[in-house]
């Protein structure tokens, strides 16, 4: 593998995603990109645009947001264990994260009150719920 870990190294945005394996398609970054889900420097980009070491790509997936500092760029996708070398995540992504991930954890699952189907007294309820609007 071809990592640059020189200043005056650059690829596109969608391209290094993909290398730093955030999307398991580079299709799948270019939409991420395009979508909006993923800002470098805190601006809205195209997918073309040229990420270079020392750039910051902010990248929402799903719940979780990253924040990340580009350390390396790679031509050809890799291993998992090369991949994390291309960036950096910053403190706060980090501790929001994780704070993310207690917040889960405590938070009940929806629907754990309900068990099977509802007996004729909820049957009841739920009509004059219903027939009332």
């Amino acid at each position: 593998m071809n990592d640059r870990h020189d200043h005056d190294a650059r690829t596109r945005l969608d391209k290094w995603l993909w290398a730093a394996r955030f999307y398991k398609h580079r299709t799948l970054a270019t939409d991420a990109v395009e979508g909006g889900k993923v800002q470098l420097n805190g601006l809205r980009v195209k997918p073309a645009k040229d990420v270079k070491v020392g750039d910051t790509v902010a990248i929402q997936l799903a719940e979780a947001h990253f924040t990340v500092v580009v350390t390396g760029i790679a031509e050809k996708r890799g291993s998992a264990t090369v991949a994390q070398t291309l960036y950096a995540e910053t403190a706060e992504s980090a501790a929001a994260r994780q704070a993310q991930r207690e917040q889960r954890k405590l938070a009940a699952t929806p629907g754990a009150d309900l068990h099977g189907r509802p007996t004729k007294r909820d049957r009841r309820q739920i009509g004059r719920f219903t027939d009332g609007f």
